[in-house]
């Protein structure tokens, strides 16, 4: 990774650990995303359960209403303070680490994140994908939920940076760059199959993308 996408990294974990107070707003403004939530019986979610970017919990309570048991990651403490709150349990586990190099210890039956695919650079895309599949214990699901293109018209792009730099902003007025790659369900069935997964990505709740994906038989 080059030191410039190392900063934006970096920029996008300070953005989160900042925001975590006021996280959760979002979801009491937007009756779309508490849809989107609430679809979560829809999707296969079973067995050992990790999650990748917990964030504050939001989905980790629900996951944990559905797997024996869950592994919820983040890199932020802050967030994971919160998440804690939420949905602690004896189910539940929690760790603090980046996603990129943390090695689980074990393998799941579903690996779940919600709206992480999007901050996701695009150069370090397959390698990603190729961790998922080394996390996926045998007839295992990657399962996930993001924004769909058609939400790229509320954010604010950075000028003369890569397209997928964009310019978030925090109750105290700081300012902090993040990635924020949209990927409709063509691109991403398109990019999963050439990396050997098959996929089946569908719109929800209006604003959203949701998908289950699972290595080909080639791979797997």
């Amino acid at each position: 990774m080059s030191s410039d996408d190392a900063a934006l990294m970096a920029e996008q974990l300070a953005y989160y650990r900042a925001r975590a107070p006021e996280y959760d707003s979002v979801y009491a403004h937007r009756a779309d995303l508490r849809e989107l939530l609430a679809g979560i019986d829809e999707l296969p979610v079973r067995g050992d359960v990790l999650e990748l970017a917990c964030g504050t919990g939001q989905w980790t309570a629900l996951l944990a209403e559905r797997a024996l048991s869950v592994t919820a990651v983040d890199a932020s403490a802050e967030t994971l303070a919160i998440a804690r709150e939420r949905a602690g349990g004896p189910t539940v586990r929690f760790v603090q680490a980046d996603l990129f190099d943390w090695q689980p210890p074990r393998r799941y039956d579903t690996v779940f994140f919600g709206f992480w695919l999007s901050h996701v650079l695009p150069a370090r895309f397959p390698g990603f994908w190729r961790s998922l599949g080394a996390s996926l214990a045998p007839g295992g699901r990657v399962v996930f939920v993001d924004d769909a293109p058609s939400e790229a018209v509320h954010e604010e792009f950075v000028a003369d940076e890569s397209t997928h730099t964009a310019l978030r902003r925090v109750g105290d007025g700081s300012a902090y760059r993040i990635v924020k790659v949209f990927r409709g369900p063509g691109e991403l069935t398109d990019q999963l199959a050439a990396l050997g997964w098959s996929v089946e990505v569908k719109g929800a709740a209006g604003s959203f993308l949701t998908g289950v994906a699972k290595p080909s038989e080639a791979q797997g």
